[in-house]
């Protein structure tokens, strides 16, 4: 018998083989009749703990997270944009990919004298 991966071959005639269900020593070949000897791979199952294998990446994911308020995060930026409400030029502004991916993201504005909101489409 010839094993290649999980298949099994008989080796007088080439014939595949039934997997070996009963755990016999032996497997008849259905078309010659011949016994062939089972050496095909047998299953092994291991279990290590998840310390077993260090990486240095996991300690360092592990060491360096740090944590960040989300109203501590300043989410938008200053520019000079002309306000359409008062014609301040004082704006802040950010930026969300709205549509998809091949298409411009969308830029939403606020003045910063009147609090007047606008969007432009990239």
């Amino acid at each position: 018998m010839a094993a290649i991966g999980s298949l099994i071959f008989c080796t007088d005639c080439g014939n595949l083989l039934e997997q070996n269900v009963g755990k016999k020593t032996s497997i008849e070949c259905d078309v010659c009749g011949s016994q062939n000897k089972d050496t095909s791979s047998k299953v092994v199952i291991t279990t290590s703990k998840p310390n077993a294998f260090p990486s240095t990446l996991r300690t360092r994911l592990k060491t360096d997270l740090q944590e960040v308020a989300e109203a501590g995060v300043q989410t938008d930026v200053g520019t000079k944009e002309t306000c359409g409400k008062c014609g301040s030029d004082d704006a802040r502004y950010y930026e969300l990919q709205l549509r998809s991916a091949d298409e411009g993201s969308t830029i939403f504005y606020t003045c910063q004298q009147c609090g007047h909101k606008w969007r432009n489409d990239n």
